[in-house]
Order: C-alpha cells, then structure tokens, then sequence
C-alpha cells in the first residue's frame, strides 16, 4: 500500500510540477530559447539587453567588485561563432588560492548557477578553470581553520547545496579538468553530468587524510558514478589518481594528453559540447531529466519518470522538424519549441 502510494504522489509531483516527495529533485519547466537576444561575454563587466535579471546579479556583481571583492567566478558566453551559440563557461579564477572554496568563491559560484536555471539561451555549460594547473584546490583551509564547529557545519552544508543546484541544472553541464581537483574540487566536478581530463590531472577525495570524509555530496556521487566497491577504496585510502586511471574508472568520460597551453580537458569539454549543442535542446533536457530521476528509483517509478517526460517533447516543434528532416534526409534545425 505504502508503495503504491508513493507512485501515486511521484506521478502527480511530476505531471503538474509540484515540490519533490519521495527523494525526487522539483520538477522544472522549459522554456524555449529566445535566440536573438543580446549575449554576454564577461557577466561581470557587461550587462545584457533583453535579460533584466542578469542585469540586476551584473549590477550587484559590480557593485561587489567596488567595494573591494574580487571577481573569484566568472561567466562566458561563447558568442563569436554561430556554431558555438549556446555554450557557456563558468569561469574558476580565484587565482592565489587556487579556486579553493572560500565564501566568496561559493557566494559568486552560487549567483552564477542560480542565473542559469532561467537562462533558456544557455544549452551546455562548461565549468573550467583559468588558474593554471588546478581545476580546484579543494575546501579553504584557512578559512576554515578560523571557523568553530558550528560555523563549519554550516559551511559545508551551503557547499553540500551548491553542489545539489549545479547537479540540478537543467541543462548538459561538463567538468573540464586540466589540472588538481581534489575534495570539494572533486566534488564539484561529479556534481557535473560529464568530465573531461588531462592525463596529467590530479584528483582524489583525499578528506580522510585530513580527519574528515567528503560532505559535499562525494560519499553519495563517487560511489554512484564509478561503483561502491572502487568507491569505497579511493575514499577510505585518500588516494589521488591521474587522468588516464580516471577514464579507465569511470570518474571522467574522457581523458587526453596534456598540450602546451594546458588547457587540453578543456579543448575536450568543448569539443563534447559541440557534439551536444545541435540536438534538440529540450530533448536533451528532458532526457537529463528522465536519467537523474529515474537512477534514485524502482524501475518501475523509473518507467513512469520516462513516460512524463517523453510526454513533453511530443508536442514540441523540435520533435515535428527532427520527423520531417529525417523524411527528407537533411540535418534537422532546432530552436527549442
């Protein structure tokens, strides 16, 4: 009875967008992309026409900036060629600290990703770092080593959310790691949907080492994306691997050699993006969707889950243009309706 109840709510949750029952993430509703719209290079130095919101958070930013708080993350958009019209960059450039995840680091990151759950121009998101060698450092310890126990506990409780809102994104989100990724660098990067990777990278969730365990959501996505077994070893040990023992886990959909500018798993992140951006966009989404949902389930809810979503590209334009181009034998153009 109790299960069958569950389903009961599950379905109706996802059918008319209520608050998430059941360990499932809130339902989100699509928009389709207004294409023509101004976009933005740098959110901090520029506003965009035709996005209101994004000009308040750019105010706020630069109001920020002002007054003495540097720019620790960043957004792109990579907006000079119309093969790229699409992608977005978030931007890890806390330079002296190596992107360790300070408050300001965390304040500036969660802006930016809860700009992009409205921001329907936006069809893969690459977070990458600027800072050579380092994806990111992992917790402040400085920071926190100022902190008493109930101040750390709710620090690590607001990077534990911020790692649930990038999970969340609505849209393809990848990891580009050209460097160190270790602790809550590492749980950054498994809260993306995909990674890519230097072979020279360093990563590991190394928290028993410092008396700790992952609590930004490691414990719970490690294990999920390479296995308990492999999960359990790499956490109980502390170990850091390089890229190439990365691809061959699992961890990072692809790995390659590092190149001169050392931005190669960024090279590879764009690359993949590429591949992703000219599908039907809310496809894509619903997809995602379907996917994260359906993993926390029974197979059956899992089917249901399936079922809702694919019920919301049916009536979509894009579905109608990919059946036509198919019929014609030509590349579909989708625009997100």
């Amino acid at each position: 009875m109790t299960t069958f109840l569950c389903k009961r709510v599950i379905l109706r949750c996802l059918t008319q967008n209520l608050p998430a029952v059941c360990g499932f993430w809130p339902c989100q509703k699509f928009h389709a992309p207004h294409r023509g719209r101004a976009l933005l290079v740098t959110e901090a130095s520029r506003s965009v026409a035709g996005y209101s919101h994004r000009q308040d958070r750019t105010q706020d930013r630069r109001q920020h900036t002002e007054a003495g708080v540097a720019v620790e993350v960043d957004l792109k958009r990579l907006d000079g060629d119309d093969d790229d019209d699409g992608i977005v960059e978030v931007l890890m450039c806390r330079q002296r600290a190596r992107n360790a995840l300070g408050h300001v680091f965390v304040s500036q990151m969660r802006e930016l990703v809860s700009s992009l759950f409205t921001d329907t121009a936006a069809r893969v998101v690459i977070f990458r770092s600027l800072v050579p060698g380092v994806f990111c450092a992992g917790a402040d310890l400085k920071e926190r080593a100022l902190m008493n126990n109930s101040e750390s506990d709710l620090f690590v409780h607001s990077l534990r959310s911020l790692m649930t809102q990038i999970a969340v994104l609505p849209m393809p989100t990848i990891a580009a790691i050209d460097g160190v990724a270790l602790g809550g660098g590492l749980e950054l990067a498994l809260a993306c949907d995909l990674r890519t990777a230097a072979y020279s990278a360093h990563m590991g969730l190394i928290e028993t080492t410092r008396g700790l365990l992952p609590g930004a959501g490691g414990s719970q996505r490690l294990p999920r994306t390479i296995g308990v077994t492999l999960a359990k070893e790499l956490i109980f040990t502390g170990r850091r691997i390089d890229g190439r023992t990365a691809v061959e886990m699992g961890l990072v959909n692809r790995a390659v050699d590092q190149n001169e500018a050392g931005d190669s798993a960024y090279r590879e992140a764009l690359s993949l993006a590429r591949e992703i951006l000219p599908q039907a966009p809310i496809a894509v989404r619903m997809a995602k969707e379907a996917m994260n949902r359906g993993v926390e389930v029974d197979m059956t809810s899992a089917m249901a889950i399936e079922r809702m979503c694919y019920a919301r590209v049916i009536p979509t334009r894009d579905r109608q243009e990919g059946m036509a181009a198919f019929i014609e034998k030509r590349p579909p153009s989708y625009i997100g309706e």
